[in-house]
């Protein structure tokens, strides 16, 4: 068997500036790369429970909770994630990813229609090629095109679930989610919302956007617990009803070892945390502002997002070798602040998200580094 092609096709990738690699970031380094939006997966309590529940459970769950994995670790969690996302019911997954990739094709199939952001995560894409339905997409938070769609295509299909991040992680912006669930009832649609970046950012008790909106609506919230709950897994909360069918559907559920018991003790603790320290999201949103701030009176944009904040800045360069090169100087600064390319983007940009841990001064810091190093011609 020849694997010679592959020789090719790394050629390709990295004469296009697409071959990726990983990086060690050394300890002393400042991140603005990461997700842990509260600062939660450092905490001291998360860490203990996660140890307390290896000494009790052991490391691993061994098996898909249907046959051998299920704790009642699992169960405390998802009544937890529930309650954070004001649901019924939640049901838990080993990653966001798996989650959305198999929900999506447990709600609808080869005969329904799926209406989806264009700026959707990878996830939510693979899940739709999965399904088999008919997925059509709709101008980034666009409304308007995507009633549009509605109009033309609804009556055609059994069923249709409207897709969308409620916080786009590559651009920062929100998700029109009032319009779009108006949208939903007015065409007997359903609507799934993936909360991945908005779960313990948003809202008055850090549920999320849906909360910060407050939706109503009988909507399916899936979501992670890597990213401001610290720890790892995916979830999705909904109606009792609606979880009881995911729980026969979802073959990224049913066939998939268990969440292991410390990721499973670490995440309960963090929604503790997140409930009762609100502080933690205050620091986070001065952060946020400061940065904003910073941004209104420079050159640098965020990518059309004047309606909202979140944690995530997205600043646009020229090209591929000025993203890279501007995130080497940033590099070379002890400072880790990613350079996003495409395919991933349809343009370049250097990814800052800001989290509860860092202070003024930190933000200071890499904003007169880009601020000096960022080429303007892209303005």
């Amino acid at each position: 068997m020849s694997y010679s092609w592959i020789d090719h096709d790394l050629l390709i990738l990295e004469k296009a500036n697409w071959l990726r690699s990983v990086q060690q970031i050394p300890a002393n380094f400042l991140n603005f790369g990461t997700n842990d939006y509260l600062g939660l997966a450092e905490d001291e309590r998360l860490k203990e429970a996660a140890i307390a529940a290896i000494q009790q459970y052991g490391t691993g769950s061994t098996g898909s909770r249907l046959l051998s994995g299920h704790r009642e670790l699992h169960q405390e969690l998802e009544d937890k994630i529930a309650r954070l996302k004001r649901s019924e019911d939640a049901l838990v997954f080993s990653s966001g990813y798996l989650a959305n990739m198999g929900v999506v094709p447990a709600l609808v199939g080869k005969r329904d229609l799926i209406l989806a952001d264009q700026y959707n995560h990878s996830c939510l894409v693979q899940g739709c090629r999965l399904s088999g339905a008919i997925v059509k997409e709709y101008h980034h938070l666009d409304c308007s095109h995507l009633e549009s769609l509605l109009k033309q295509n609804r009556h055609i299909f059994q069923r249709c679930l409207i897709l969308t991040n409620s916080v786009f992680s590559m651009t920062g912006d929100i998700a029109p989610l009032k319009q779009i669930t108006e949208l939903a009832d007015r065409y007997a649609a359903m609507v799934m919302v993936d909360e991945a970046h908005g779960t313990g950012v948003f809202g008055k008790n850090g549920s999320g956007v849906v909360e910060m909106l407050e939706i109503d609506k009988p909507i399916v919230q899936v979501g992670t617990l890597s990213k401001a709950i610290g720890s790892l897994g995916g979830f999705v909360a909904s109606s009792a009803k609606v979880i009881k069918y995911l729980r026969s559907r979802t073959s990224t559920w049913i066939y998939t070892t268990a969440l292991s018991p410390a990721d499973t003790a670490a995440a309960i603790k963090a929604i503790e945390i997140i409930t009762t320290e609100p502080e933690r999201r205050a620091r986070l949103w001065r952060n946020i502002f400061y940065l904003a701030d910073l941004l209104s009176v420079s050159q640098l944009k965020k990518e059309k997002n004047d309606r909202s904040f979140s944690p995530i800045f997205p600043i646009i360069t020229k090209d591929i070798p000025a993203a890279l090169s501007l995130a080497q100087t940033c590099w070379q600064n002890a400072i880790y602040a990613p350079a996003i390319r495409p395919p991933t983007v349809p343009t370049a940009r250097i990814r800052l998200s800001l989290t509860a841990k860092h202070d003024p001064c930190d933000i200071d810091r890499v904003w007169e580094i880009i601020n000096r190093n960022y080429l303007p011609e892209h303005s």
